[in-house]
């Protein structure tokens, strides 16, 4: 549902992913300014939920569950971050903003916000990926309600 891991655990899981490949614990400890013997204890937590593997003195990659875990986490990012943009923030404040609650907000809730946007293309930090969940079935019928409703204000 998107809130299974806590706020750092999701930072460390994005880092990992625009790294790319393997990425040493030492990396990730030097980037957030943690000790390394607490990145290796929260590093297994994560890799005992399935979402990274750990290869001893390599590193750790991302599992395909956790490629997909941080695509839909990228995705809640821009998606929230569109939002706040859209109501006058600028894409900074709107980043640092949406960065102080993101990981509480859930799966359905952002593909519920997505369908009603209209699955836009381009948030203010980058390209916004769409997967099942946003196109559920029932999407084309909440986002035919959302148009008529703008196009229905657009003629007043």
């Amino acid at each position: 549902n998107g809130l299974e891991l806590s706020p750092r655990k999701v930072e460390y899981l994005k880092f990992i992913f625009e790294r790319g490949g393997t990425v040493k614990t030492n990396d990730i400890a030097s980037r957030f300014s943690v000790d390394p013997s607490t990145i290796t204890k929260t590093i297994a937590e994560i890799a005992e939920a399935g979402y990274l593997s750990h290869i001893p003195y390599r590193g750790v990659v991302l599992t395909d569950a956790g490629t997909r875990l941080v695509t839909f986490l990228i995705k809640r990012h821009r998606i929230l971050s569109l939002i706040f943009v859209r109501s006058g923030l600028t894409d900074e404040q709107a980043c640092q903003e949406v960065s102080r609650f993101e990981s509480f907000v859930t799966r359905s809730a952002i593909d519920t916000m997505c369908r009603a946007m209209g699955h836009p293309q381009q948030g203010s930090c980058g390209k916004i990926t769409h997967d099942e969940g946003c196109r559920h079935p029932d999407s084309t019928t909440v986002y035919r309600n959302n148009r008529a409703q703008s196009a229905k204000q657009e003629t007043i």
